[in-house]
């Protein structure tokens, strides 16, 4: 089961944190709409490659990875975007494209842009295309331990509703 990994490691650490199931869905939009949290509060992970090293981009369901803003902040000589095939064996519990963005339980550095500190809590997907977890954002911080940068344009017309 995928969210065994992460409630162990949650509840190891004495976290307060809200499961909420839903129906399949394979975006964070759509994630967004099926459980009627603001896309600006539901976090996706984007995996991303820093001179070839793999790292977690996390942004919120509204926004994209700017690979230039990910590349100058990190001191990357390159960034580029992880194929499926380059990272799914990295995580043997999740489905691929529901990774939740703890990057340490996984060994990867994790970025995340500054505009998900804004809310007191941040959701993502719990290694399941039909799980979601909802928590603290200084819990978030404190355990993931991210590295909290701009990295993210708000694309055009997209709502931060």
């Amino acid at each position: 089961m995928p969210l065994s990994k992460l409630r162990e490691f949650l509840d190891t650490h004495k976290v307060k944190y809200l499961v909420i199931s839903h129906s399949p869905a394979f975006t964070a939009a759509g994630i967004a709409g099926l459980t009627h949290i603001p896309g600006r509060e539901i976090a996706k992970t984007v995996i991303v490659k820093l001179d070839g090293a793999l790292a977690m981009a996390v942004v919120s369901a509204s926004q994209r990875v700017d690979l230039s803003l990910l590349k100058a902040a990190a001191g990357a000589r390159v960034a580029e975007l992880a194929t499926e095939d380059e990272f799914k064996t990295r995580f043997p519990d999740c489905e691929v494209g529901a990774m939740p963005p703890f990057g340490n339980l996984y060994g990867m550095a994790v970025y995340a842009d500054l505009s998900l500190a804004r809310d007191k809590e941040i959701a993502f997907n719990a290694g399941s295309h039909r799980e979601l977890v909802r928590l603290a954002w200084e819990d978030f911080e404190r355990l993931a331990k991210p590295t909290l940068i701009r990295l993210a344009q708000v694309p055009r017309g997209a709502e931060a509703a």
